[in-house]
Protein backbone atom coordinates (compact mmCIF):
# COMPACT_ATOMS: atom_id res chain seq x y z
CA UNK A 1 0.00 0.00 0.00
CA UNK A 2 2.74 2.47 1.01
CA UNK A 3 6.52 2.22 1.02
CA UNK A 4 8.73 5.03 2.33
CA UNK A 5 12.52 4.69 2.25
CA UNK A 6 15.08 7.05 3.75
CA UNK A 7 12.75 10.04 4.10
CA UNK A 8 14.56 13.18 5.23
CA UNK A 9 13.30 16.72 5.75
CA UNK A 10 15.50 19.75 6.30
CA UNK A 11 13.88 23.05 7.27
CA UNK A 12 16.03 26.15 7.73
CA UNK A 13 19.09 24.03 8.36
CA UNK A 14 17.36 21.76 10.87
CA UNK A 15 17.14 18.02 10.21
CA UNK A 16 13.51 17.34 11.13
CA UNK A 17 13.50 13.82 9.62
CA UNK A 18 16.74 11.86 9.41
CA UNK A 19 16.08 8.92 7.10
CA UNK A 20 12.73 7.42 8.06
CA UNK A 21 11.57 4.18 6.42
CA UNK A 22 8.11 2.65 6.73
CA UNK A 23 5.85 0.14 5.00
CA UNK A 24 2.07 0.08 5.37
CA UNK A 25 0.11 -2.99 4.32
CA UNK A 26 -3.49 -3.29 3.16
CA UNK A 27 -6.05 -2.92 5.98
CA UNK A 28 -3.28 -2.14 8.50
CA UNK A 29 -3.63 0.37 11.33
CA UNK A 30 -0.33 1.95 12.35
CA UNK A 31 0.04 4.41 15.19
CA UNK A 32 2.97 6.80 15.57
CA UNK A 33 3.83 8.19 18.99
CA UNK A 34 6.56 10.41 20.38
CA UNK A 35 7.18 13.70 22.10
CA UNK A 36 6.36 17.05 20.52
CA UNK A 37 8.99 18.01 17.97
CA UNK A 38 9.94 14.41 17.19
CA UNK A 39 8.90 14.83 13.55
CA UNK A 40 5.60 12.93 13.61
CA UNK A 41 3.40 15.51 11.88
CA UNK A 42 6.12 16.37 9.37
CA UNK A 43 6.35 12.70 8.42
CA UNK A 44 2.58 12.38 8.16
CA UNK A 45 2.37 15.38 5.83
CA UNK A 46 5.04 13.86 3.55
CA UNK A 47 3.41 10.41 3.54
CA UNK A 48 0.12 12.12 2.68
CA UNK A 49 1.82 14.09 -0.15
CA UNK A 50 0.99 17.43 1.50
CA UNK A 51 4.72 18.19 1.68
CA UNK A 52 7.78 16.92 -0.20
CA UNK A 53 10.79 15.27 1.45
CA UNK A 54 14.27 16.70 1.10
CA UNK A 55 15.39 13.23 0.02
CA UNK A 56 14.15 9.65 0.06
CA UNK A 57 11.56 7.64 -1.84
CA UNK A 58 7.79 7.34 -1.41
CA UNK A 59 5.57 4.89 -3.28
CA UNK A 60 1.79 4.72 -2.81
CA UNK A 61 0.10 1.82 -4.58
CA UNK A 62 3.26 1.50 -6.65
CA UNK A 63 3.31 5.16 -7.76
CA UNK A 64 5.76 7.89 -6.91
CA UNK A 65 3.37 10.76 -6.14
CA UNK A 66 6.09 13.39 -6.28
CA UNK A 67 6.80 12.53 -9.92
CA UNK A 68 3.27 13.64 -10.83
CA UNK A 69 2.43 17.11 -12.05
CA UNK A 70 0.69 19.30 -9.47
CA UNK A 71 -2.80 18.92 -10.93
CA UNK A 72 -2.41 15.15 -11.32
CA UNK A 73 -1.07 14.86 -7.78
CA UNK A 74 -4.05 16.81 -6.42
CA UNK A 75 -6.41 14.42 -8.22
CA UNK A 76 -4.47 11.39 -6.94
CA UNK A 77 -4.61 12.72 -3.38
CA UNK A 78 -8.34 13.43 -3.66
CA UNK A 79 -9.17 9.97 -4.97
CA UNK A 80 -6.81 7.72 -3.00
CA UNK A 81 -5.97 9.46 0.30
CA UNK A 82 -8.06 10.69 3.22
CA UNK A 83 -7.06 13.12 5.97
CA UNK A 84 -8.34 13.71 9.51
CA UNK A 85 -6.73 16.44 11.60
CA UNK A 86 -6.85 17.39 15.29
CA UNK A 87 -8.84 20.49 14.41
CA UNK A 88 -11.58 19.16 12.17
CA UNK A 89 -11.10 21.95 9.57
CA UNK A 90 -14.73 21.89 8.48
CA UNK A 91 -15.82 24.83 6.36
CA UNK A 92 -17.96 26.96 8.70
CA UNK A 93 -20.32 28.30 6.02
CA UNK A 94 -21.27 24.80 4.80
CA UNK A 95 -23.63 22.28 6.39
CA UNK A 96 -22.46 18.89 7.62
CA UNK A 97 -23.84 17.32 4.45
CA UNK A 98 -22.05 19.83 2.22
CA UNK A 99 -18.74 19.45 4.08
CA UNK A 100 -18.80 15.69 3.60
CA UNK A 101 -19.82 15.88 -0.06
CA UNK A 102 -17.16 18.44 -1.02
CA UNK A 103 -14.29 16.03 -1.89
CA UNK A 104 -16.67 13.98 -4.05
CA UNK A 105 -17.80 17.10 -5.90
CA UNK A 106 -14.18 18.14 -6.41
CA UNK A 107 -13.42 14.70 -7.87
CA UNK A 108 -16.12 15.23 -10.51
CA UNK A 109 -19.00 13.23 -9.05
CA UNK A 110 -22.38 14.75 -9.91
CA UNK A 111 -24.22 16.58 -7.16
CA UNK A 112 -26.99 14.00 -6.76
CA UNK A 113 -24.56 11.12 -6.27
CA UNK A 114 -22.21 13.13 -4.04
CA UNK A 115 -24.98 14.18 -1.67
CA UNK A 116 -26.45 10.67 -1.65
CA UNK A 117 -23.06 9.25 -0.66
CA UNK A 118 -22.65 11.94 2.00
CA UNK A 119 -26.09 11.21 3.46
CA UNK A 120 -25.26 7.51 3.56
CA UNK A 121 -22.14 8.29 5.60
CA UNK A 122 -24.12 10.54 7.92
CA UNK A 123 -26.49 7.65 8.50
CA UNK A 124 -23.55 5.25 9.06
CA UNK A 125 -22.09 7.62 11.65
CA UNK A 126 -25.49 8.16 13.36
CA UNK A 127 -25.55 11.83 12.32
CA UNK A 128 -28.33 11.86 9.75
CA UNK A 129 -30.38 14.30 11.82
CA UNK A 130 -27.42 16.72 11.75
CA UNK A 131 -27.23 16.91 7.94
CA UNK A 132 -28.32 20.54 7.70
CA UNK A 133 -26.43 21.77 10.76
CA UNK A 134 -23.35 23.94 10.35
CA UNK A 135 -20.16 23.15 12.29
CA UNK A 136 -20.84 25.71 15.04
CA UNK A 137 -24.11 23.90 15.74
CA UNK A 138 -22.37 20.57 16.33
CA UNK A 139 -20.54 19.19 19.35
CA UNK A 140 -16.81 18.49 19.19
CA UNK A 141 -17.40 14.76 18.81
CA UNK A 142 -19.94 15.34 16.05
CA UNK A 143 -17.60 17.70 14.20
CA UNK A 144 -14.80 15.14 14.26
CA UNK A 145 -17.09 12.37 13.02
CA UNK A 146 -18.13 14.68 10.17
CA UNK A 147 -14.41 15.17 9.41
CA UNK A 148 -13.91 11.38 9.30
CA UNK A 149 -16.94 11.01 7.01
CA UNK A 150 -15.47 13.68 4.72
CA UNK A 151 -12.20 11.72 4.61
CA UNK A 152 -14.18 8.59 3.68
CA UNK A 153 -16.40 10.02 0.91
CA UNK A 154 -14.14 9.01 -2.00
CA UNK A 155 -13.41 5.59 -0.46
CA UNK A 156 -9.65 6.17 -0.18
CA UNK A 157 -7.37 3.20 0.32
CA UNK A 158 -5.18 5.05 2.84
CA UNK A 159 -6.23 7.47 5.59
CA UNK A 160 -3.88 9.70 7.60
CA UNK A 161 -4.94 11.12 10.96
CA UNK A 162 -2.99 13.66 13.03
CA UNK A 163 -4.08 13.66 16.69
CA UNK A 164 -7.71 13.00 15.64
CA UNK A 165 -8.97 12.69 19.22
CA UNK A 166 -6.71 15.31 20.78
CA UNK A 167 -9.55 17.76 21.44
CA UNK A 168 -12.18 15.20 22.48
CA UNK A 169 -13.29 14.03 25.90
CA UNK A 170 -12.70 10.40 26.85
CA UNK A 171 -16.12 9.16 25.74
CA UNK A 172 -15.97 10.81 22.31
CA UNK A 173 -12.32 9.85 21.87
CA UNK A 174 -13.05 6.19 22.55
CA UNK A 175 -16.00 6.26 20.13
CA UNK A 176 -13.80 7.78 17.42
CA UNK A 177 -11.06 5.22 17.99
CA UNK A 178 -13.55 2.37 17.70
CA UNK A 179 -14.90 3.90 14.50
CA UNK A 180 -11.47 3.70 12.83
CA UNK A 181 -11.25 -0.03 13.50
CA UNK A 182 -14.81 -0.62 12.31
CA UNK A 183 -14.03 1.19 9.05
CA UNK A 184 -10.88 -0.85 8.59
CA UNK A 185 -12.85 -4.08 8.93
CA UNK A 186 -15.69 -2.91 6.67
CA UNK A 187 -13.67 -1.34 3.86
CA UNK A 188 -10.15 -2.87 4.12
CA UNK A 189 -8.63 0.58 4.42
CA UNK A 190 -5.25 1.36 5.94
CA UNK A 191 -4.71 4.02 8.61
CA UNK A 192 -1.58 5.87 9.73
CA UNK A 193 -2.41 7.74 12.93
CA UNK A 194 -0.27 10.15 14.96
CA UNK A 195 -1.52 10.20 18.54
CA UNK A 196 -0.56 11.01 22.12
CA UNK A 197 -3.28 8.65 23.38
CA UNK A 198 -1.27 5.67 24.57
CA UNK A 199 -4.29 3.36 24.94
CA UNK A 200 -5.36 4.03 21.38
CA UNK A 201 -1.78 3.77 20.10
CA UNK A 202 -1.43 0.26 21.47
CA UNK A 203 -4.73 -0.86 19.93
CA UNK A 204 -3.09 -0.47 16.50
CA UNK A 205 -1.55 -3.37 14.59
CA UNK A 206 1.81 -1.67 15.05
CA UNK A 207 2.84 1.18 17.31
CA UNK A 208 5.95 3.06 16.15
CA UNK A 209 7.82 5.54 18.35
CA UNK A 210 9.63 8.57 16.94
CA UNK A 211 12.44 10.44 18.60
CA UNK A 212 14.60 13.18 17.07
CA UNK A 213 13.42 12.49 13.53
CA UNK A 214 13.83 8.70 13.58
CA UNK A 215 11.90 5.61 14.60
CA UNK A 216 13.46 4.03 17.67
Amino acid sequence: MLIAEGITKNINGLNILKGVSLEVGTAEVISIVGSSGAGKSTLLHILGTLDEPSSGKLLISGKNPFALKEKTLAAFRNQHLGFVFQFHQLLPEFTALENIALPALISGKNQTDAFAAAMSLLDRFSLKERAQHKPNELSGGEQQRIAVARAMINQPSLIFADEPSGNLDTTNANALHQLFFELREEHRQSFVIVTHNQEFAHMADRCLRMQDGLFI
